[in-house]
């Protein structure tokens, strides 16, 4: 939000009328860069590894 109403100025309308990649997109033509690059599966798989979802987890709230 910051980013889109303060860097951009965009009008809240706006703003909320965007859909991601048309804000990532109005970001990058901006300041000249990207967001970052998609998550990779090994990327998410060793994140999966590290944080894993199961029966440890189970009854937790």
């Amino acid at each position: 939000m910051e980013a889109g109403l303060g860097a951009l100025r965009l009008a809240p309308k706006d703003f909320w009328a965007m859909s991601p990649r048309e804000l990532d997109a109005a970001l990058a033509g901006a300041f000249g860069h990207r967001a970052g690059e998609p998550l990779s599966r090994a990327g998410l798989a060793a994140l999966m590894q590290a944080y894993p979802d199961g029966d440890a987890h189970a009854g937790r709230t």
